[in-house]
């Protein structure tokens, strides 16, 4: 049984500085240093245009060790050529020697604008203050530093008791626009002091991340920086996890419980955005027939302008699911919005229940279940609104 908690990771520091990359002047570079050697795994981005760090970070966290990530906000280092590479490449290199540690025990990540080098002077001043900063409390300075366009740090974390100890996760993510499968424009890391089986801690992450990070919108844009890393150093002294038993079902649980947090803030953090909704499809044919009507809902632009002004235009939704291209029978679709019904089989509830719907429009999350009446497939996606505040937010994004 999990449980929430405030608590630090054993073994994990974090630094934050300003390094000047970011026009406001606020905190833009951040480390996370784990005492030892951790075990590592990665989701990274889908998208074929692939930031110069994904390039040098991927390579090394497929071999399932790390012991520091070293994180950049306003610059993505995206597009930028080989020179990109290089600093990519440098960025870990110099923070590696101010570590102590092996280069290919770094991983660098960086988001914020595309296609502007990386001012690497800044990087070079910078860099080697941040080990004296190293503070075990000092994770809130780490997800502050990471945000870009985020109204707000994204942090979350849970303790899991084991054997006569426990273990405990801790997890931070920025992400705000740029927000679709697969990933987002996101960045999400997990610390553990809990030892894992390097292939069960591959595995655990793809199917906690398909079920969070892969599972929200907010506007349809995949980013060049997504990544999502977990290290694991062992330091809970706990025996180590396996698939197949009942701790490693705890700790995906665990991971499960933590990923979906984030996102979920992600979401609520949408550019502009005023309301989480989360789109639950049931009676499909199968799981991913389910995903994919939900998907399309929670991508709609229609829909998501309906959820803005408190619309509960129906219409939008069974039209979303009708071109969704999976399985659907308009015939035996039912529509409700938290636990009130605007469409059975196929037909308006009238609009008592549409005038009760559209008070559950104006909550600032809700549900909005479609049962497809087909078999028994589910899956949910997570989306915000469309707001006005989101064009704005966006049409001024590199000023």
């Amino acid at each position: 049984m999990t449980e929430t908690t405030s608590e630090t990771v054993k073994g994990f520091r974090f630094a934050a500085a300003s390094a000047g990359i970011k026009k406001s002047g606020k905190a833009d570079l951040a480390l996370i240093l784990s005492e030892v050697p951790a075990t590592a795994a990665g989701v990274f981005t889908t998208n074929k245009v692939i930031a110069a760090p994904l390039q040098v970070t991927a390579p090394r966290i497929h071999l399932g060790r790390c012991q520091a990530v070293l994180v950049n906000s306003g610059n993505a280092n995206a597009c930028t050529g080989e020179q990109g590479l290089k600093d990519a490449r440098r960025c870990g290199a110099l923070c590696a020697s101010v570590l102590g540690i092996e280069e290919e025990l770094v991983a660098v990540s960086s988001t914020g604008v595309i296609g502007v080098p990386l001012p690497m002077d800044k990087f070079e001043r910078a860099i080697p203050s941040l080990p004296v900063a190293l503070n075990k409390g000092a994770a809130q300075d780490v997800a502050q530093a990471i945000r870009t366009t985020d109204a707000f740090p994204k942090m979350a974390s849970v303790r899991v008791p084991c054997g006569q100890g426990h273990y405990t996760l801790m997890g931070i993510a920025k992400g705000a626009g740029m927000i679709h499968p697969n990933m987002a424009t996101m960045l999400g890391f997990v610390m553990t002091d809990a030892e894992v089986d390097p292939s069960f801690l591959k595995e655990a992450l793809r199917q906690a991340v398909a079920d969070s990070f892969n599972s929200i919108t907010v506007d349809g844009d995949t980013s060049t920086n997504d990544m999502v890393l977990i290290l694991a150093n062992g330091l809970a002294g706990n025996t180590p996890i396996q698939a197949g038993t009942e701790a490693g079902a705890d700790f995906l649980q665990a991971l499960k419980t933590i990923l979906l947090d984030l996102a979920k803030m992600i979401v609520r953090d949408g550019e502009g955005a005023t309301k989480v909704v989360r789109i639950h499809v049931q009676g499909a044919l199968d799981a991913a027939n389910a995903k994919t009507v939900a998907r399309s809902i929670a991508t709609s632009n229609l829909v998501k302008t309906a959820f803005f002004g408190a619309d509960a235009n129906w219409g939008r939704i069974i039209a979303a699911a009708g071109y969704s291209g999976a399985e659907v029978d308009p015939n035996r679709v039912t529509i409700l919005f938290d636990e009130v019904p605007v469409v059975r089989q196929g037909l308006s509830t009238g609009q008592d229940f549409e005038a009760q719907a559209t008070a559950v429009l104006k909550k600032p999350e809700f549900t909005v279940t479609v049962d497809l009446g087909l078999g028994e497939g589910t899956g949910d996606y997570y989306t915000s609104d469309l707001t006005y505040d989101y064009v704005k937010i966006n049409s001024d994004y590199r000023s």
